[in-house]
């Protein structure tokens, strides 16, 4: 009944509702001690006056790259599409943001913002710059659902018709491999 509502009460930044999904909350506020705000805000100050530092680890991704050789036919015959690596890379982020609750979580405040969804960013190159559409729900997809979408969002991308609302609200980005 609440989405037949003619009129959407405004939300106000960080006052996010809670909403429910399958009888589950999607968002958990847990109020931080007054040392955990301070561990807080100690690393924001870090962060907006010290370099940043990336850092690159390299796994072998031979089970991956085997998996896809030998049922990459029968996924494009079976789906209508292309078995990259970028869903796997999806999937595997996802399985570590339901492992690792912290990562997929936000600071507001005096509160720490637990995400029980996975809007996943994906950034993507185009000739205008880079953008990051999300994937929304990407725990819920299959890997053809993403290889689709992925398709989908790159393509609006390039063409520049990415709406604002197709971009924000990620929980978590993924860079694009790539040649990588």
């Amino acid at each position: 009944g609440h989405i037949n509502k003619t009129e959407q009460p405004a939300i106000k930044q960080y006052e996010l509702p809670k909403s429910v999904v399958n009888g589950e909350q999607r968002e958990e506020r847990v109020k931080m001690s007054k040392i955990r705000q301070v561990i807080a805000a100690r690393l924001k100050a870090s962060q907006n006056t010290a370099a940043i530092l990336t850092t690159f680890n390299e796994i072998d991704m031979k089970n991956v790259m085997d998996l896809r050789e030998k049922y990459k036919d029968a996924f494009e015959k079976k789906c209508g599409i292309k078995l990259g690596f970028m869903s796997f890379f999806i999937k595997a982020a996802v399985q570590a943001l339901k492992e690792i609750a912290e990562i997929n979580a936000e600071i507001s405040g005096d509160e720490i913002i637990y995400k029980h969804y996975y809007d996943v960013g994906v950034a993507v190159g185009t000739d205008k710059g880079l953008v990051v559409p999300v994937i929304r729900g990407a725990d819920q997809m299959s890997f053809a659902e993403i290889e689709l979408t992925l398709v989908a969002l790159g393509k609006k991308a390039r063409e520049g018709k990415l709406q604002v609302s197709e971009m924000e609200g990620a929980t978590f980005t993924i860079s694009n491999g790539g040649v990588y």
